[in-house]
Parts: C-alpha cells; sequence; structure tokens
C-alpha cells in the first residue's frame, strides 16, 4: 500500500523554557506543505530566519544537537525531531521566538501527546523512504562509539550504554517498530550525573535545568550536604530543597523505566537521525552514542542516500521468476503483439515486480520511429497496467475467467526514453486495499535502474467467463 506524507491539521502552540539557556519560549509547530520536510523558524530575529534540519546544519552536538543557518541558531532540536518522527509527521514548520527549543518535561511525550490531540492530515506525495540495501557500519574507535544500520522492512533502534558507572552499568534499549515509540520511548527523559553539574554549570549550561525535566544520577554515597547547597548555589537554585540517600538517583526520582537512561539515548539517536529529512527502512545499532556520533553517522546515511540515487533502484533479475511467459499467457487473455510482460520476479500481499525485454523485432518500431526506434509511452502503460492485472488476478480463484479492465489513469510522467534492447522493470504497490475488484495501483517503471515512468492507475476485476 502507498505511504502517503502527512503534515499536523492544525497549529500546535506550547511554551516552556530552554534546558541550557533558561529562556521562556513560545513555540508553534505549523503545517508545512509537501516535501517541505523539518524547518525551524527564528521569529525573533530580524528576517525571521529559516533553518533546515539537516545534519549540514548542526554546529554543536554539546549536550545537544544545535543548528545554525541563515544567521540563526536553534538548540536542542532532538526531543522534537525525534517526536515528529516516531509519529510520521513528515512536514512541519517549527517557529519559535527564543533560541532553544523547550525542555518541557526532558523527554519527547509532550511533543508527542501535542502531536496525538492535533491529529494528521495525510498529502498527495509518497513518503520517500531510505531503504537500505547493505550494511553501513561507521565508529570512533577512540571514543568506543560503534554505529551499524543494516537492512530491515522496519525502522528498527537498538542501543547498547556503558558510562563504567556503578549507578547505571550496561543498560541495553530497543524499538522494534516507530509505533512503539509513543508507549516504549516518549517518556524517558534526559539524564545527568551529579558529578558533571559543577562543569555545566561553569560552562553556562543547564540553566534552565531541574529536577522535573531531568534526571540526575548520584554515583556515590558520601555526599555531604554542604556540597549540594554549593552546587545549588552555582546552578542558581539556591530555594531548591535537593535530597540523597546513596547511589541512585537525586531525591530520589522514580525513573518509569529501569533502563530509562538508555531508552532516552535511543530517543535521541531517533531525533537526531531525523535530520535526514526522510523516513528509514533499516535497524539501527548503535554502541555507547551521544549527538555528535548521532550526527556524524546521520552525515555517513546521507552520503549514502546520495549515492543511492545515482545508482538508481537495484532488482534481482537473476533469481527465477514467480510466473514465466507460459504462466503469464494461463492468466492475461493478451497475445502478441498485445502481451507486454515477460515474467513476473515477486508478488507480496502489496505489491508486485513484472519485466517486459524490448526487441527490435517488435511490430511498432517499424512505424515508431523508423531510425530512431522509442518504444511507445502509451505500450509502457499498458505494460504497467498488465503487470497490475496479474496482481489482481493473483488474488482470485481461476484467474483465466477473470478480465481486468482499466477506469482511470492519473499523474503519468514519463522520464527517460525506453529503446529496443532495453529491460523494463515494473514496480508497483497498492494505494488502497482492493474493495469490489477496484485495484487502485501506482507505479515507476525502471531501466538499468533509472526511472523511466511512472503512473496511478485504477482497474476494475471482472468474472466474465465461465471457461
Amino acid at each position: 500500500m502507498a505511504d502517503k506524507q502527512h503534515t499536523l491539521k492544525g497549529e500546535i502552540h506550547l511554551t516552556g523554557v530552554g534546558l541550557h539557556t533558561g529562556e521562556v519560549v513560545n513555540l508553534t509547530i505549523c503545517p508545512a506543505p509537501e516535501k517541505h520536510g523539518y524547518k525551524f523558524q527564528r521569529i525573533d530575529l530580524d528576517g525571521q530566519p529559516i533553518i533546515k534540519a539537516d545534519p549540514d546544519q548542526v554546529v554543536s552536538t554539546a549536550r545537544g544537537t544545535t543548528l545554525e543557518q541563515n544567521g540563526g541558531k536553534v538548540y536542542t532540536t532532538e526531543h522534537i525531531l525525534a517526536a515528529l518522527y516516531a509519529m510520521q509527521v513528515d512536514n512541519a514548520l517549527i517557529k519559535l521566538d527564543a533560541p532553544e527549543v523547550p525542555i518541557m518535561d526532558g523527554s519527547s511525550y509532550p511533543f508527542v501527546k501535542a502531536i496525538r490531540e492535533m491529529g494528521l492530515q495525510e498529502q498527495d506525495a509518497e513518503r520517500d523512504y531510505l531503504v537500505l540495501d547493505e550494511n553501513i557500519k561507521w565508529e570512533d574507535v577512540e571514543k568506543g562509539i560503534e554505529f551499524l544500520a543494516i537492512p530491515d522492512k522496519e525502522y528498527r533502534v537498538t542501543v547498547m550504554v556503558d558510562y563504567n558507572s556503578p549507578v547505571l552499568g550496561t543498560q541495553h534499549a530497543s524499538m522494534y517498530k516507530i509505533s512503539a515509540f509513543e508507549s516504549e520511548i516518549a517518556k524517558c527523559r534526559t539524564f545527568v550525573f551529579l558529578r558533571e553539574l559543577e562543569f555545566l554549570a561553569m560552562n553556562d549550561l543547564i540553566k534552565g535545568g531541574n529536577l522535573d525535566n531531568a534526571i540526575v544520577l548520584v554515583e556515590r554515597d558520601n555526599i555531604k550536604q554542604e556540597e549540594l547547597d554549593r552546587l545549588a548555589k552555582l546552578l542558581g537554585k539556591e530555594d531548591l530543597s535537593i535530597s540523597v540517600d546513596g547511589i541512585g538517583t537525586l531525591n530520589h526520582t522514580k525513573l518509569h523505566f529501569e533502563n530509562e537512561p538508555a531508552r532516552h539515548k535511543l530517543l535521541d539517536i531517533v531525533g537526531d537521525l531525523a535530520l535526514l529529512g526522510r523516513p528509514i527502512k533499516g535497524h539501527i545499532l548503535a554502541a555507547r552514542p551521544g549527538h555528535s556520533g548521532n550526527v556524524r553517522f546521520a552525515k555517513v546515511l546521507k552520503e549514502y542516500a546520495k549515492k543511492l540515487a545515482t545508482k538508481g533502484k537495484t532488482f534481482d533479475l537473476e533469481k527465477a521468476p514467480l510466473y514465466d511467459i507460459v504462466a503469464i499467457e494461463k492468466m492475461l487473455p493478451h497475445r502478441y503483439p498485445f502481451l507486454l510482460v515477460d515474467k513476473i520476479m515477486e508478488i507480496t500481499d502489496e505489491g508486485i515486480i513484472g519485466v517486459k525485454n524490448i526487441t527490435m523485432n517488435e511490430p511498432q518500431f517499424t512505424g515508431h520511429f523508423p531510425g530512431n526506434p522509442i518504444f511507445p509511452g502509451v505500450l509502457q502503460i499498458e505494460a504497467m497496467a498488465q503487470v497490475g492485472g496479474i496482481f489482481a488476478l493473483d488474488k482470485v480463484e481461476d484467474p483465466h475467467l477473470y478480465s481486468t479492465y482499466f477506469m482511470k489513469i492519473d499523474n503519468v510522467k514519463f522520464k527517460n526514453m525506453v529503446r529496443p534492447g532495453d529491460t523494463v522493470v515494473f514496480d508497483l504497490n497498492l494505494v488502497s486495499p482492493i474493495r469490489r475488484g477496484l485495484v487502485n495501483m501506482s507505479g515507476k517503471a525502471y531501466v538499468n535502474g533509472k526511472l523511466v515512468m511512472e503512473a496511478e492507475m485504477l482497474a476494475q476485476v471482472v468474472k466474465d467467463k465461465t471457461e
């Protein structure tokens, strides 16, 4: 089934405080047109600059992912991007009147909840998935960071964190499909070690941090109240009541999950890889990740996507076909010179891949065009329709008793010429479930991996024979 892009049904308004800047910020998540992706807009600056969510626009990964473009900066972008990506919002403009996305409760959940309540609006364009066709490995040996992306039909993430800490030890977290994010990952909050607080405060960070938006992990049990009071003063939180009782969390903060820190690292990966601007079909495995490693791996995936675009789409035409020409003749009523499918390579519940070999011996080249033979566009459409007809007939008993009739053709585009000697591969997918014999499919045709034609078509399967 074709997967369409989505935006929001309306605007979402949120107010909060930036974790590091401590500034109050009003944030509006706005619907955006298809193929827009994720963009931020600093409406408090002259010219209201727009900053694209893109790994190449990242200028800092110190305790968060910071983007900068057109004279505007946005800090701590990862939690809102994770929410948009996980809720399958493809296009959104995020307006804010301060430099940092509000930290809210330290997780993605407030954004997820707001998106869920607003609802999504389907758009016409199809989602542009990054589909992995090989393993992609990246590591920083010096820092012990490892990433591996492997092909998968779902977007999965598996994380291992190891801080050599008595309070954390080694933790693992997994998300088996993106729909699990809302219940399993979204509520997991950012965390910090008590020993890091002084450094962060001295470096002018976490001005907006408190025990409501971050988990503070305590690794030793001999901490004196004077030390806590000094930290509170350094952080400008003199009125905050702080207590500690050995190894654990400051003020006995209750964790949502035993491995909440590892799940939050997974959340950060989802948010940072959302900078690619397109959904991923693949399994991401990460060891000891952080924003720096996440963003560097996002850049690796971006370069891989560019390589895929130049290589074109690949199909395995060496394997034995699912249906050869003899089997096809038993399903379709067409015969020479109008049988335009040579073999079917694959059929799934939602799609089909068929092949047409173009030869100079076909009669249309006598007149189209002498001296410059080009396979006619109308025959490309007919060949695609026949592949779609085989898909529909494969779903019924006694397919030879049925015929498939065109009802509508939309959005036909011819990208490149098809000539004798070419092998055309037709890749069709259902747009909507088959109902009352109506089959609505979206198809693309490729030669050597390059797109040559695309179309959407509606046909009806009718049982009109008895023998």
